[in-house]
């Protein structure tokens, strides 16, 4: 093999090394360009998304309680929006969280309670268009008859604010009563708004 060979031999591999060596230079330095082609260049605005489809929906609703104002020879049954961790699509569920607040009493400014504050709510329950209510044997006790009647309006309003056409029963410890308390105050159910406003005076 002649000199001239070899040198020929030895530059073609040298050539060969060199453009293996480039387009792998190349690959590395597009992978790097395209990965820093994704990420946000300092100094501009966030990427948002417009319809904000991916961010969680809070779970957070309103739900109405209602509360006793006084207006001189009586008393108006007033409603409240309240914040509540609860879905509107299940209504025994957003219930029940807008009676745990109405069990615990008015905020300051909203009104008065006629609801004994010992009085426990241990179930709700609405299916369809009816709505039952049990309430611990507290809620019977204490007051007079526009008492009774306040605390009755109270229960009805809270628990068809979702539907206000709904039928509302209420029990005392699992029983549905007819007659609420020593006053004697006898309950037409199932409750709904037209008719305790036809029966009963605040």
């Amino acid at each position: 093999m002649t000199e001239q060979n070899k040198t020929n031999r030895i530059s073609s591999g040298v050539m060969a090394a060199i453009a293996t060596a480039a387009v792998a230079v190349a690959g590395v330095t597009g992978y790097f360009a395209f990965k820093n082609s994704e990420e946000p260049v300092p100094g501009d605005p966030p990427i948002e998304n417009p319809d904000k489809s991916n961010q969680p929906a809070s779970k957070e609703k309103e739900a109405t309680v209602y509360w006793l104002n006084s207006y001189g020879t009586g008393f108006n049954l007033e409603p409240q929006g309240i914040q509540v961790q609860a879905d509107k699509d299940k209504p025994s569920e957003f219930l029940e969280a807008a009676f745990n607040s109405l069990l615990a009493g008015p905020t300051e400014g909203s009104g008065s309670t006629a609801i004994p504050k010992e009085t426990k709510l241990l179930g709700i329950k609405a299916e369809g268009d009816v709505i039952r209510v049990n309430l611990s044997d507290d809620f019977q006790f204490g007051g007079g008859s526009t008492a009774m009647i306040g605390r009755v309006g109270q229960v009805v309003y809270t628990a068809t604010a979702l539907n206000p056409n709904a039928k509302v029963y209420l029990e005392l410890n699992g029983e549905q009563i007819e007659v609420l308390g020593g006053e004697g105050l006898e309950l037409e159910q199932p409750l709904t708004r037209e008719n305790f406003t036809k029966n009963f005076e605040l």
